[in-house]
């Protein structure tokens, strides 16, 4: 996984700001559930169980998942065979979404870390939704813009802040932190794959896991709890 630069921390964008860019991302994601499990929409309902695979990397991209429940790894290899994990996705998010813009294969393989169900969508009848309902665009159009300026925030993350921060905000996010549905408690995540999302070493996510754990932000009795309380070390300056 390439390098990450370490400088001084950044300050932490507007809790205020975060609150209302969760609010939208939760309000409009909500609506194009409601739309695409209507029955205008031609779709697949799939089921998928732990460990199970639902696309590789270099395969042709034809469909887009819409993820209803459960938890999905997203995970590119290099030529040399190094991997790297791209993102962690749960309900809510989109997987092909790319597709429509052009993008013919998928660029990372898609690894089911818990049982879970998605709707599937073809490219072509997303297109012609797209097309023919000017709501669902505009619904669509403004989930994606959220989800972009994640991506620009997970890349300034990367960039200026320290790895204990950029552990803490990992684990706050895969917690869903700030929504509606947030869970307490995640999914199985080992440490290597917490150093591959963060770009450090697996011993240094070990030592903050336990720093963590002794100030009472995290839990760990077979399953992983975030509190609240982690927030502030992402606030911190």
């Amino acid at each position: 996984m390439p390098q990450r630069i370490e400088t001084r921390s950044a300050k932490p964008r507007s809790p205020k700001l975060e609150a209302r860019s969760s609010k939208v991302e939760t309000g409009t994601a909500s609506e194009v559930f409601a739309f695409l499990n209507s029955a205008s929409v031609s779709k697949k309902h799939v089921e998928f169980r732990k460990r199970q695979i639902l696309f590789s990397q270099g395969e042709p991209v034809n469909n887009i998942f819409y993820i209803q429940t459960g938890s999905i790894k997203l995970a590119a290899t290099s030529t040399a065979g190094k991997e790297a994990v791209v993102a962690i996705l749960g309900p809510g998010d989109f997987l092909g979404e790319a597709c429509l813009a052009g993008q013919p294969l998928w660029i990372a393989t898609a690894t089911a870390m818990t049982q879970g169900s998605a709707l599937v969508v073809q490219k072509t009848e997303m297109l012609r939704v797209l097309h023919a309902d000017h709501e669902f665009s505009d619904q669509f159009i403004s989930y994606m813009v959220t989800r972009n300026i994640r991506t620009e925030e997970d890349l300034i993350d990367q960039l200026f802040n320290s790895s204990e921060k950029r552990l803490a905000r990992t684990l706050l996010l895969l917690a869903r932190f700030g929504k509606p549905n947030q869970a307490l408690t995640l999914p199985k995540v080992s440490q290597t794959v917490l150093a591959e999302m963060v770009g450090t070493t697996r011993t240094r996510v070990n030592f903050f896991m336990n720093k963590f754990r002794k100030l009472g932000f995290i839990e760990y009795n077979g399953t992983l709890k975030i509190n609240n309380s982690l927030l502030s070390v992402v606030l911190r300056d």
